[in-house]
């Protein structure tokens, strides 16, 4: 089957899905960081957050993954230079996850800061009239109720991210892609091992989609939805 190179595409596959799983983990702490920030009353957090969002949502993600990529080697390297230390080789696999980590940061910054302002806000105020400080309140008052609201834009944001993750090949990643692509050239039949892929991502893309929307009727439990 395919050749004789599924078993490597599958090989491949893994390292697809730790990339995502890693990013995804990456993008949430952004996310909650972002999200804080443009709630906070500091006009700068408020300022550095909706720069943030504002270009990264503004670009192509094959942009910014050439550009985080290449230009944070250089700079990263122009300042081991002027502190007189070694030449240092970004691994690829810590490049892509961190690239599409901080890029998809900004979508679920945006995806969390509507969760966060869906949570009812006398609730908040009780709390802190109790003498609840704003970090206990967010810990246990506003995050545990975020979830359900959150989960729509956090489900449609892993499903382009696990798609995304297809772009880490470009910086030399042997990803499924990757491999998918050196098969293709091996026996010169593209379009098998493209449709190989692309199947593979519709189920990947399938099972998310069912689990998430397990995983939302579980936090929707006793919620009475409207109807339109």
């Amino acid at each position: 089957m395919l050749y004789g190179y599924l078993p490597a595409i599958l090989e491949g596959l893994w390292l697809t899905l730790r990339v995502s799983a890693i990013s995804l983990a990456i993008a949430c702490v952004f996310g909650l960081l972002g999200a804080v920030a443009k709630l906070s009353a500091s006009r700068v957090a408020q300022s550095l957050a909706a720069v943030y969002t504002t270009v990264i949502r503004g670009l192509p993600e094959l942009v910014l993954m050439l550009l985080i990529f290449y230009g944070g080697q250089i700079a990263i390297n122009k300042l081991t230079d002027a502190w007189g230390w070694e030449y240092i080789d970004i691994p690829p696999f810590l490049a892509g996850v961190l690239t599409i980590g901080f890029i998809f940061g900004a979508y679920m910054t945006e995806t969390f800061r509507g969760a966060i302002l869906a949570v009812p806000r006398g609730q908040s105020e009780a709390a802190q009239a109790f003498a609840m400080s704003r970090l206990a309140v967010l810990r246990r008052i506003v995050l545990p109720q975020m979830v359900r609201h959150a989960i729509p834009g956090f489900a449609n944001n892993w499903l382009i991210m696990i798609k995304a993750s297809a772009l880490v090949s470009l910086i030399g990643l042997d990803d499924m892609m990757h491999r998918a692509g050196l098969a293709a050239s091996s026996t010169r039949s593209p379009f098998t091992f493209y449709v190989a892929i692309a199947l593979i991502y519709l189920a990947l893309t399938s099972v998310s989609i069912f689990l998430l929307s397990r995983l939302e009727a579980r936090y929707s439990l006793g919620v009475k939805k409207v109807q339109f």
